[in-house]
């Protein structure tokens, strides 16, 4: 594979993976519903699939059942070097696992990756990692939280704690961003994400935080095509981009 280039697997909700020159990343696997299904075609990864792969990272960036599923220790079975880096407010057992736990604003460099962590609008982290000539952005649960039920000091309170984060990665160069498209939102939907793309100006974005609802991807996808945001819709589950 060109060292300036990935293959993007989309698995489920907030779940990506991302296979560069020199590493295979799994960014907060979460599939509540793998069924008899067993490929990573239908979003699923296994221990038997990761044995072909090298300098395996798995990154949970918070404790939500949705971003964090402890199958992923599994995987360590057949594949005893993979290297977990994990929220610190994940309260699990790490040993015999190769865990590294992070906070927010924290560098770390684990076999030769750069990873730059930064705070959440809601629990645990974002990541921002530099792999193999990429600048890889995960931002977890970072997003604008505009719930239209809420008082409008709490929208406030909201949108200038979203914002304020957002400032500390402008300026960092980013090739592919995962950020939430949310339609719980409303007509807020995807708010977060537009904000996002104009002050951070990644090359690639791609939607997640939608389940199964496929339609939200759908929209932002003919939203960004207004807005002039690059970004690919996502319709399956195991769908492959190639950036």
């Amino acid at each position: 594979m060109n060292p300036s280039k990935a293959k993007i697997t989309y698995l489920f909700h907030s779940g990506y993976a991302v296979e560069t020159a020199n590493h295979f990343i799994i960014f907060d696997y979460y599939q509540p519903f793998p069924g008899n299904k067993l490929s990573v075609t239908d979003g699923v990864i296994t221990s038997e699939f990761l044995k072909s792969k090298k300098n395996i990272m798995v990154f949970s960036s918070h404790a939500h059942a949705d971003h964090f599923d402890p199958v992923i220790f599994d995987w360590a079975k057949d594949n005893p070097d993979i290297n977990y880096i994990l929220s610190n407010d994940i309260r699990t057992k790490t040993a015999p696992y190769k865990c590294h736990m992070v906070a927010a604003y924290e560098e770390k460099i684990i076999d030769d990756v750069k990873i730059q962590t930064f705070g959440s609008t809601d629990q645990g982290i974002s990541f921002l990692l530099t792999v193999d000539g990429l600048s890889i952005f995960h931002a977890g649960d970072l997003n604008w939280w505009h719930w239209s039920g809420e008082p409008k000091k709490d929208r406030v309170i909201a949108e200038k704690a979203f914002k304020e984060e957002i400032e500390k990665i402008v300026g960092k160069t980013i090739d592919i961003a995962f950020f939430p498209v949310d339609r719980r939102l409303e007509e807020a939907y995807c708010i977060g994400a537009e904000y996002f793309a104009a002050k951070c100006k990644p090359k690639l974005l791609l939607p997640m935080h939608f389940g199964k609802d496929f339609g939200a991807s759908q929209d932002f996808s003919k939203r960004a095509q207004e807005l002039s945001i690059p970004t690919v819709e996502i319709k399956q589950l195991g769908q492959e981009i190639f950036f």
